[in-house]
Order: C-alpha cells, then sequence, then structure tokens
C-alpha cells in the first residue's frame, strides 16, 4: 500500500510540474503572438572611406590602412509612433555631388541622396516622424537631423551636454549647427530607456565612443531579437579584439561598454548588425522593403 501511495504521489508530482511547464509554454507562444507589428526599414546615409584606419586602434594595428564603411540610417515603424534611429552625413554632400575629403586625409564621405526622398519611397515625409535618437553625436550621425525639428529628440542627458556645450560649439561648430534647431527635447537620466513602453524599441545607454553614447535594440514579431551597435564597433575585426578608436571619449567606459552589449547580446539572444558595416548594410532589405 505504501509502495502504491508513493508511486501516486510521484505521478502527481510529475503531472504538476508538467502542467506548469505546459502553462509556461503556452504563455509565452501568447506573447510572441501578441508582440506589436514593429518595421526596420533601411535607408544610406552615404559613404565613408577611413583612409587612416589606424584611428580605429589604440596600436599600430592597422597603419597603412584603409575601409570604406556604410553609414545607415534607419526609420522603426511601432503602432505608437515613428522613431528614425541616427541621420547619416551632410545633405550639403547630396548637392555637390562630389566627394569630401577632410582637412587632414583622415576621411572621405560622400551621400547620393536626401532624407526627403528616401523617406517618400515608404510614403512618409519628415513629420511623420514622431521621435528622432541618435546613436552619438559625431559628424557622421548627424546629417541631416535638423530636418527634424518638428520631432521630439530623446537623448541621454550626458550626450546633450556633451553636444551642446561651449566648447563643442567652438571647437565642431558644423556638428552642434546640425542638432541645434531640435528644441524639442526628452533628456534621458543616462539609462536605457523603452520608447514605447513595451520592450521592443529599446535604447541601451553604453557610454564611451562618446560621453552618452546608445545602441538600440528591438523585439521584431518574425526576426526576433537585433542591436544596431551605434559606434560601439565600427567592422567586425575590432568587435573580435575589442579595440578601442583612438578618439573614444573613454577608453575604461568603451571597454566596459563592449563587455555589456556582448553579455547582452547573448543574453537575448540578439543579432548584431554593425551600423558601419558594408557586410551587413547589405545583409538588411532597403525601403521600401522592410525588417519585421
Amino acid at each position: 500500500m505504501k509502495k502504491i501511495m508513493a508511486l501516486l504521489l510521484v505521478l502527481a508530482t510529475f503531472s504538476c510540474k508538467q502542467a506548469k511547464k505546459e502553462t509556461a509554454d503556452m504563455e509565452q507562444t501568447v506573447a510572441e503572438e501578441l508582440k506589436p507589428e514593429v518595421k526596420l526599414y533601411t535607408f544610406s546615409g552615404g559613404t565613408v572611406n577611413a583612409n587612416k584606419l589606424e584611428l580605429f586602434s589604440q596600436d599600430t594595428t592597422y597603419t597603412g590602412q584603409s575601409k570604406e564603411f556604410a553609414d545607415a540610417f534607419y526609420v522603426i515603424v511601432h503602432p505608437k509612433g515613428t522613431l528614425m534611429w541616427d541621420a547619416g552625413l551632410p545633405e550639403s554632400l547630396v548637392a555637390s555631388g562630389e566627394p569630401f575629403t577632410a582637412p587632414g586625409d583622415a576621411f572621405t564621405v560622400s551621400r547620393k541622396d536626401s532624407v526627403v526622398n528616401q523617406l517618400a519611397t515608404i510614403g512618409m515625409k519628415p513629420s511623420d516622424i514622431d521621435y528622432i535618437a541618435l546613436s552619438h553625436t559625431h559628424f557622421d550621425h548627424v546629417g541631416h537631423a535638423n530636418v527634424f525639428a518638428g520631432s521630439t529628440w530623446l537623448v541621454q542627458e550626458k550626450e546633450y551636454d556633451y553636444a551642446t556645450s561651449e566648447e563643442n560649439q567652438k571647437n565642431n561648430a558644423d556638428i552642434y549647427n546640425a542638432i541645434k534647431d531640435l528644441t524639442k527635447v526628452q533628456k534621458i537620466a543616462n539609462t536605457d530607456y523603452d520608447v514605447f513602453g513595451d520592450g521592443t524599441v529599446v535604447m541601451k545607454f553604453m557610454p564611451g565612443h562618446t560621453p552618452g553614447h546608445q545602441v538600440l535594440f528591438l523585439d521584431l514579431a518574425e526576426f526576433g531579437p537585433l542591436l544596431l551597435s551605434g559606434d560601439m564597433y565600427h567592422f567586425y575585426e575590432n568587435r573580435e579584439y575589442r579595440r578601442v578608436p583612438i578618439f573614444n571619449y573613454d577608453v575604461a567606459q568603451t571597454k566596459a561598454s563592449m563587455a555589456a552589449f556582448e553579455a547582452f547580446a547573448e543574453e537575448r539572444g540578439a543579432t548584431v548588425y554593425l551600423q558601419h558595416s558594408k557586410e551587413d548594410f547589405e545583409k538588411l532589405p532597403k525601403a521600401p522593403n522592410y525588417l519585421k
């Protein structure tokens, strides 16, 4: 009799655990099915040729080398609103029609099309963009930002202070002038920020490249989780060896953010897209097509 009672107890315990597992699996399935439809559109903000690739390491690894970078920007369409992530190179390059080499010969840049023209391919105009967020305020990420003066600028407090400081206005006037018309500002307290409140579009605070550098996490209903890198890494060799450009704001912060980035990507099983990687740019569908 005792053996029978013990067996029944085991069977009951197993049945309970199985029922809990099935309930958890069902809840996860329902949650996935209820994910809002988020669309990721990818556009070209120009091309950057790094003529002095040695700038992208603290040592002499890349001396004498050069590399061509993509310069993407993105539009994320969510049922609750629309976000533009990054803003490419200056649109004055479109008007000139010619590549421009910066003083010192470090970079040669070009851009073929305006943001207005590119938005038109998905039936949008600047007034349709509710929010603009920049991974950081370097020249190749702020290009057409002022076109979105009617949008709310989501910006980390430290990045805002850095970009609008008297020093930056004096020493990086072109960068300041590219963002000065963004007067509808929502400052983020140097932390992660869930843009639409449901975990599908999250700005991750990862400083070091600049004081308020951030990356963007998306959780798409069909594709799944992905990370847009900002300038955490510019190309895959730097990601593999965690090499830090010599122009980064803080090397120690950068390395800490790299570790946090990799841990988060692994935890969420996120596909990583390096925004300056030509290879990654080619992998993503281009507007008017999208990832969802």
